[in-house]
């Protein structure tokens, strides 16, 4: 029997509807279910259990189904990152660069997947340790989909970084901040920073400093296979790593994060190969005058 993995966005009233219909699908087709707690909420069924999203990928789901917005399927995408579990990744929030299946194509894209005749893109993620200075050693490892971003807290004064790839000094600069970024990550936090647009396909990462305070520092384009570290070297308050705007940790003075590709990836379902530029021109009205 295949097993079917559901994970879902808190607080979305129309997922009380969603959901039953879609459990009731699946199991009419001899699929079982295993919800995170966040879906079974939305159930108010007692014979319906969930369990934390960490748990998820030890149940061996044959498929998870996303419902919610890009946040929702970066949480999904680190809990299922040690495996091979493709993600169907369903919209059901406003811009959604990664969530690109809309509500209306859930269940043909689930009826494809069945039949074998849904598409799969693969996503390379990036691998990111913290180099704590005080412990001298790295005390956290994570699997990034999008990125891992070195930022100031709450005060607004700039804090100062050093980049360095494959062991050479970049540059040592002020900013607000540095973002190391996949090609997936590329249209998030670095699109906005004025980094490049890249292709999902692309070996590479990008390194891109926020607001700098020196006009010469600009976004740069990295070979895959590079090993970028970005050192705190000063600090007016706070300084947190950011993976994925989703997990937060502290860093001070000495501190480094260590990037490099990982070596897992993210599967990810649609009905239909779509393009990078037909999410550009859908999304962000590229063509548009």
């Amino acid at each position: 029997m295949p097993i079917a993995g559901i994970i879902s966005k808190p607080q979305k009233p129309e997922l009380e509807t969603i959901l039953p219909e879609l459990l009731a699908w699946l199991r009419e087709r001899g699929w079982s279910c295993v919800l995170d707690y966040e879906s079974a909420v939305y159930l108010h069924d007692g014979g319906v259990k969930g369990v934390a999203r960490a748990e998820m990928a030890e149940r061996r789901p044959d498929l998870a189904v996303v419902l919610g917005g890009d946040g929702t399927l970066l949480a999904a995408a680190r809990a299922f990152a040690h495996t091979d579990v493709p993600l169907l990744s369903v919209n059901l929030g406003s811009l959604g660069f990664l969530t690109e299946v809309p509500l209306g194509d859930l269940y043909a894209t689930l009826q494809a997947w069945c039949e074998g005749g849904a598409a799969i893109e693969v996503r390379s993620m990036m691998r990111a340790e913290l180099f704590c200075a005080g412990a001298g050693r790295v005390t956290r490892r994570w699997d990034a989909l999008n990125d891992v971003v070195v930022a100031k807290g709450t005060i607004a004064r700039m804090a100062d970084y050093s980049v360095s790839i494959d062991g050479q000094l970049v540059a040592e600069f002020r900013a607000d901040g540095v973002i190391v970024s996949t090609p997936t990550g590329s249209t998030a936090y670095n699109l906005a920073a004025d980094g490049p647009i890249v292709m999902p396909n692309v070996n590479c990462m990008v390194v891109t400093p926020i607001c700098p305070h020196l006009l010469t520092i600009r976004p740069i384009v990295v070979p895959g296979e590079s090993a970028i570290t970005v050192r705190v070297t000063g600090v007016p308050n706070e300084t947190y790593l950011t993976v994925d705007g989703q997990e937060a940790v502290p860093m001070h003075v000495g501190d480094e994060v260590h990037c490099c590709r990982s070596e897992y990836s993210v599967k990810l379902l649609r009905l239909k190969a779509n393009g990078l530029f037909n999410v550009l021109r859908s999304k962000l009205k590229w063509g548009e005058r």
